[in-house]
């Protein structure tokens, strides 16, 4: 072996210090991350915990990246918890031998190695990762039809292994795309779960899509999916009325292109609707018709919302059912405050509404995201950064409800904030 060799070997032995960039391309064969175990399910603080682990294998159609920082979200609170999915158990039932959960499910960073097959980017290539990961050759994707519909796709970094809490990690090349030039690493990484789950939301489901003057109510406005969307809605030229449980949120939401603001403990009618025959009825519609007049009053004209966007579920699906305007859509894509939810039917049916279900986004739809981002028309929503070893802690944050408005990042190989922006 000449001099040259032994030098290759040598450092893709060697653990690098976060920050400390190997030769571009120079796989090694361990690094830092932070997973989780069963043995420690549980508070995420705690569930966290930073190990040395191998660097993944990538096969022909996939990329490993050089993270420099990653976004927090709540996926990973459940992975900490192992509710209401053991994603580790789950993931050895399907023939993964890992006993771990390295998470992480936004990412900015690096292109270091490429597959065989993979001809969208190449080695040194600056990136932002979206979440949604199917298999390439699932017939579904190969048929071109959407792929978030496809029985193999999953989101990446909860569903699959070696998110974006790894120094080096493992992504399908279509999952790339270009890192707006103008924003640092933590800001980058930040938004594109929400934001491509967001505009998936308002602009994926034709004839149901956010135009000119239309009216978009908008629960939870002043976390990371409700921010992104008071500023897709906005870039669409739509009128977005923010839903908060907090007077501190208002301007926050102002400032992010909402046209009003309503503070959801003004009313006290949430949960379950009651039954229509029982006393309860009236005072339940007595407070979902002033919550219909809030909205009114916010844009300044009697016009009900086209698109409801929701995620609360159990507490507020059967006022946002109510308020929907003839013809328009309820999409949602969680469920915050409970799964268990109740609908008038009369007023679904008679005029003609659509409840629709959403969940991450494709290729299309993050590309068109990344571009609103690139232009400035949506920011990123940054709220806090912490540092590659606060994950457990950020996490613990989003736990407690305690963390702040917009989105969280931590940093990775990127060890001190601003960098990144050209």
């Amino acid at each position: 072996m000449d001099s040259n060799n032994t030098s290759n070997t040598s450092q893709a032995e060697k653990i690098y210090e976060l920050g400390e960039k190997p030769p571009l391309g120079l796989v090694p064969e361990n690094m830092h991350a932070f997973c989780v175990r069963q043995d420690r399910f549980g508070e995420p603080k705690d569930a966290w915990q930073r190990e040395i682990l191998p660097v993944p294998n990538i096969g022909p159609q996939d990329v490993l990246v050089y993270t420099m920082a990653t976004g927090i979200n709540y996926n990973n609170v459940w992975a900490a918890l192992g509710y209401p999915v053991d994603v580790i158990a789950d993931r050895q039932k399907k023939g993964e031998p890992e006993d771990f959960h390295a998470g992480g499910s936004d990412c900015a960073g690096i292109v270091w190695a490429v597959g065989s097959e993979v001809r969208n980017v190449t080695v040194g290539d600056e990136v932002v990762v979206h979440s949604g990961w199917w298999a390439p050759d699932d017939p579904w994707v190969l048929s071109g039809k959407d792929p978030m519909l496809a029985p193999s796709a999953r989101i990446w970094g909860y569903q699959t292994n070696y998110g974006s809490y790894c120094q080096f990690t493992r992504a399908q090349s279509h999952q790339c795309q270009v890192k707006p030039p103008h924003l640092t690493w933590e800001q980058a990484a930040c938004y594109m779960l929400c934001a491509s789950t967001a505009y998936r939301m308002l602009m994926g489901w034709s004839p149901n899509i956010v135009e000119d003057g239309d009216v978009v109510l908008v629960w939870g406005a002043a976390g990371g999916l409700g921010s992104l969307a008071l500023q897709i809605v906005t870039a669409q030229g739509g009128k977005a009325v923010a839903v908060v449980s907090d007077e501190e949120k208002r301007q926050f939401c102002l400032d992010k292109g909402a046209v009003g603001v309503i503070n959801r403990n003004e009313f006290d009618h949430w949960g379950p609707m009651p039954d229509t025959t029982s006393k309860e009825w009236g005072a339940w519609m007595k407070g979902a018709r002033a919550f219909g007049k809030a909205i009114w009053d916010a844009v300044g004209e009697r016009k009900n919302p086209k698109i409801v966007f929701e995620h609360p579920g159990e507490s507020t699906l059967p006022t946002s059912g109510f308020v929907c305007d003839l013809g328009g859509m309820i999409v949602i894509c969680a469920g915050t405050t409970g799964y268990n939810v109740t609908l008038d039917l009369r007023y679904h049916w008679m005029m003609q509404k659509r409840f629709q279900g959403s969940h991450l986004a494709n290729d299309q739809q993050a590309t068109a995201l990344n571009e609103l981002v690139a232009s400035g028309k949506v920011d990123p929503c940054l709220s806090d950064t912490y540092s590659f070893d606060e994950i457990g802690h950020a996490h613990q944050l989003m736990h407690e409800n305690k963390h702040p408005y917009g989105n969280m990042a931590c940093l990775v190989n990127a060890t001190q904030t601003g960098l990144g922006a050209k």
